[in-house]
């Protein structure tokens, strides 16, 4: 597999002169190709602040970010943009979707912006509203599907183009308990089956149980780490309680 992106002392601050705010301190860490990693910490301890920087969307005051040869802190605006679309896939809180598409167009959509042939886009469509079980509501607009289709739907569209990192922030959140459960169970499948790298932030004991990999900040920096391997996920989930106990701050889980 081997080091796939590598976050090398990264600094984050906002505002100017004494009112300085020190938002990721100092963090270091890599991501192997295929791993599922979780970010979580309490609020305003840096950790969306992190996946921004990662997804190019902020950028960072000092320190790099490599993805295999690339360290995306180098490149113009413009690099930055055709960066973005070729390697990154997003999935947000508020699915971000188009109202006056269906979900297939919405899906279509990006891959059109990736200059596909009608007949291939059709196609790596059609792939992936199966694989994430949501091809029945194909030609369904967003507003009559419920908000886990909805997800799997941005899930669908951030995937299709195969970007090497599939960013996830609080996917979730809005979700009731067993719409989490589906839309987690996908991210699963999707690392699984298809090699997806993934990073999710996320504040919820019972989404991280299902990275391989946690990293939990505190104040903008990495103070421990938890890998799943063998272990049932029951068990991770029960350590993962205990960091956060540790942490103190928000512990809320669904299921």
């Amino acid at each position: 597999m081997g080091e796939y992106i590598r976050i090398c002392d990264v600094e984050k601050y906002y505002g100017n002169g004494e009112q300085v705010t020190k938002a990721v301190d100092r963090v270091s860490f890599q991501v192997e190709q295929g791993e599922f990693v979780g970010i979580m910490g309490a609020s305003g301890s840096g950790k969306s602040t992190l996946l921004n920087m990662m997804a190019t969307i902020d950028q960072v005051t000092s320190g790099h970010i490599y993805y295999e040869q690339t360290d995306i802190t180098e490149l113009s605006e413009e690099a930055l943009a055709e960066f973005r679309k070729d390697n990154l896939g997003f999935v947000f809180q508020d699915y971000n979707l188009l109202d006056t598409l269906t979900i297939e167009e919405n899906i279509l959509l990006a891959l059109t912006l990736q200059k596909k042939e009608k007949e291939e886009a059709n196609q790596i469509c059609t792939e992936i509203l199966k694989r994430l079980e949501i091809e029945e509501i194909r030609n369904k607009f967003p507003y009559q599907v419920s908000g886990g289709q909805k997800q799997r739907c941005a899930c669908a569209r951030a995937m299709v183009n195969h970007p090497k990192l599939l960013l996830a922030d609080e996917p979730t959140g809005a979700l009731d308990s067993h719409s989490a459960q589906i839309l987690l169970e996908t991210f699963s499948r999707l690392n699984r089956e298809l090699s997806a790298t993934i990073m999710m932030v996320t504040h919820d004991a019972f989404s991280a149980s299902y990275c391989s990999r946690i990293l939990f900040l505190k104040d903008g920096q990495i103070f421990h780490e938890l890998v799943r391997g063998e272990k049932e996920r029951n068990r991770f989930f029960q350590e993962i309680l205990d960091v956060l106990s540790l942490v103190g701050g928000e512990q809320t889980h669904v299921g």
